[in-house]
């Protein structure tokens, strides 16, 4: 039986990542693609408009979400994970739970997205090492403080993150950095980060970025959730140029028409 393809790193333009929320309360799509059925057709949908790498998440993590059991997360990922994988696209699992990440690997996914950066669960270093797949080890805290110097919190948070991978055996080439927007971060420090983003290529680890139809971008442009898909590609498209590899995302299509524009002009000639 078919599983996801593995996943190579993004070497010339910048990946894609298209969303699939199997939650019921996802900030932005939240009960619309729960069922298996309709997660299976937004899969191949997201193929079709041009993603690269496919991320399943069964838990939300917006603010004030209330957390998931093992068990309940994996309920909802288990009528899903297996067809989804099937499809061929590179399948990633979004949690900070290895459990999770020990049977999503069995069911074919090829890479691990972890919005804790290894330090939540014990296990989930090892874990991954053991599977041997790229992970995304992103920037979280508890809360937002607008005090702190949120990119020194950053570099300390990823100097550990990076410390527990080499620990466990993660190849370097297989660590990726998220500087996590909206995740225990004010407003202002949000757009600091976008602003900085070249800074976090010192650590020589690929960069993604997540931004799509957050807080921030209703914050400035003043336009609730479903109306954030040009801010959206706004705050993107400024993370390309400053050295992102993965874009996550909900809107597939124009993503991906936006890279490959910004590869073009890159290029001064058309990707390949």
């Amino acid at each position: 039986m078919a599983k996801a393809a593995a996943y190579t790193l993004p070497e010339r333009r910048a990946h894609v990542m298209g969303i699939l929320n199997v939650t019921p309360d996802s900030f932005s799509d939240g009960g619309r693609f729960d069922a298996a059925d309709a997660a299976l057709d937004h899969a191949r949908s997201m193929i079709a408009d041009g993603a690269d790498i496919l991320d399943i998440g069964a838990e939300s993590t917006r603010p004030g979400s209330e957390p998931v059991g093992l068990e309940d997360e994996w309920s909802r990922l288990a009528p899903v994970l297996e067809p989804v994988c099937e499809l061929g696209c590179p399948v990633s699992i979004d949690t900070y739970k290895a459990e999770i990440v020990r049977r999503a690997g069995a069911a074919g996914a090829a890479i691990v997205n972890d919005v804790w950066g290894l330090q939540k669960d014990p296990a989930m270093a090892d874990t991954v090492a053991e599977l041997g797949v790229p992970v995304v080890m992103m920037h979280n805290r508890d809360h937002a403080d607008a005090d702190i110097d949120i990119l020194a919190d950053m570099d300390r948070f990823f100097e550990t993150s990076m410390a527990l991978a080499e620990r466990a055996g993660i190849a370097k080439e297989k660590q990726i950095l998220d500087p996590g927007f909206g995740f225990g971060k004010t407003i202002d420090q949000n757009f600091l980060i976008l602003n900085r983003l070249e800074t976090l290529q010192k650590h020589g680890l690929p960069i993604l970025a997540g931004a799509s139809r957050k807080r921030m971008i209703g914050a400035v442009l003043g336009v609730e959730t479903d109306e954030r898909l040009f801010g959206s590609i706004a705050v993107h498209m400024t993370a390309v140029i400053k050295g992102a590899a993965i874009l996550r995302v909900h809107d597939v299509r124009p993503h991906a028409d936006c890279v490959r524009i910004s590869q073009a002009t890159r290029l001064e000639r058309n990707p390949v």
